[in-house]
């Protein structure tokens, strides 16, 4: 990468075309082009080689990398993209120029041929603040326009992954800007939450308020979720580490006679994430580990609604439940040592609030932790409606986000 420089003031050399630095490179273009200064003589070369060249409106290509990009969630920087993973993992950046174009890459989830449309990945964009694109990612490589305007502006960019893992990853290739200078990472908000969970987590079917439907990532929308709308109201950065079905014990399963051990958190938690088959240039989140930089202030976990699936009120298998969970504390506080953590059930069923109460409590009197809290969501409202497969919709996850948001602003006046 060739990075932003003045002139060296050892050049000596009597140039006859000025020059243009950029730091992400540019496209279709001679260094020589677009310069706005030439220097003619070796007296000119003395007394600009100690300036900066003044930027240029011009074409600059850049990664999606940490040096340009501010990286949301899950995601991480792989084989020249920003892979992204996880419910809303991405990227945010800011520029001052006249348009702004990224192209991203599909898994194998976008080929066209056999690809399945249900499991493709989701994303939006937003322009300051505004939501301008909303589109599946349905081929190998797909260029969005973001921002486009005769006049130049001061523009922030966010690109936000609305579909969950578990079917589908993608990444941003690059990110082609006509601007005056490189873009830059938006700055890190002070409060940092991450989110634990299953579907009501990912936002399943929030965009089909049919319950008969099923599940497609068409139709998530982690944006829509008491989790993201959580962050929002807190003004905090989230990371969303959920996937659909899943569990502690067990994730969902329809014959409470047979557990499913595959779709528990606790076993991928150390990890990137988990796809159930997708790929992206071969790689796959279940083998990378995730770095844990970041400590959240807040850590919210949602896991119990798949887990009833199987229990259904059998006492040795709560109990089971509850000493898995204990466990799950366990791991979760080694990575983060000072977080607070809320343990929350609800929006979908409360059946196993009360070993959540119980593991809570098991946790703290056995660690002398007592930074661990717990809190059940308000059962649904008939008026709010039911989403694809009776998940909530997007009025029961605003309600739902209203009171977490009250709860952890009384956890963090502490």
């Amino acid at each position: 990468m060739i990075k932003k420089s003045i002139l060296n003031k050892a050049v000596a050399l009597v140039l006859t075309a000025g020059i243009m630095f950029t730091g992400c490179g540019k496209s279709g273009q001679d260094a020589t082009e677009g310069s706005t200064a030439q220097v003619t003589s070796q007296e000119e070369v003395t007394t600009e080689a100690s300036t900066e060249a003044e930027p240029a409106l011009q074409e600059r290509v850049c990664p999606a990398d940490a040096e340009h990009v501010k990286i949301i969630g899950h995601a991480a920087y792989e084989k020249d993209s920003l892979w992204l993973v996880t419910s809303a993992s991405g990227a945010e950046f800011t520029f001052r120029g006249t348009k702004a174009e990224i192209t991203f890459n599909g898994d194998s989830t976008a080929v066209k041929v056999g690809g399945d449309k249900n499991s493709q990945a989701r994303v939006a964009i937003y322009v300051n603040g505004e939501r301008v694109a909303d589109e599946m990612i349905d081929d190998l490589t797909k260029t969005i326009t973001a921002f486009e305007s005769d006049d130049e502006e001061e523009v922030t960019i966010k690109v936000v992954k609305l579909s969950e893992a578990a079917n589908s990853t993608t990444g941003i290739k690059e990110i082609k800007v006509t601007s005056y200078e490189d873009i830059k990472p938006t700055e890190e908000k002070e409060l940092y939450f991450r989110f634990i969970g299953d579907s009501i987590t990912c936002g399943y079917g929030v965009d089909d308020e049919d319950k008969d439907h099923h599940f497609s990532t068409i139709t998530e929308d982690a944006t829509k979720t008491y989790a993201y709308l959580t962050a929002e109201n807190l003004n905090a950065d989230c990371d969303l580490f959920s996937f659909s079905g899943f569990g502690i014990l067990s994730g969902y399963t329809s014959d409470s006679n047979t557990i499913n051990e595959t779709s528990t958190v606790p076993q991928y938690y150390d990890k990137l994430g988990f796809t159930y088959g997708a790929s992206y240039k071969g790689m796959k989140p279940v083998d990378y580990d995730w770095s844990f930089e970041r400590e959240p202030d807040v850590i919210v976990i949602n896991l119990g609604t798949n887990d009833a699936s199987y229990t259904k009120g059998d006492a040795e298998k709560i109990s089971s439940y509850e000493e898995l969970y204990v466990d799950f504390l366990k791991k979760v506080r080694e990575h983060d040592k000072n977080s607070k953590i809320v343990c929350v059930l609800g929006l979908m069923g409360s059946d196993l609030m009360g070993a959540v109460e119980n593991a809570v409590q098991a946790y703290s009197e056995e660690t002398g932790d007592s930074n661990v809290y717990t809190m059940e969501f308000d059962a649904r409202k008939s008026d709010e409606g039911l989403a694809a497969d009776w998940h909530p919709t997007y009025a029961s996850h605003k309600r739902g986000a209203e009171k977490l948001t009250a709860y952890i602003q009384e956890l963090l006046a502490k």
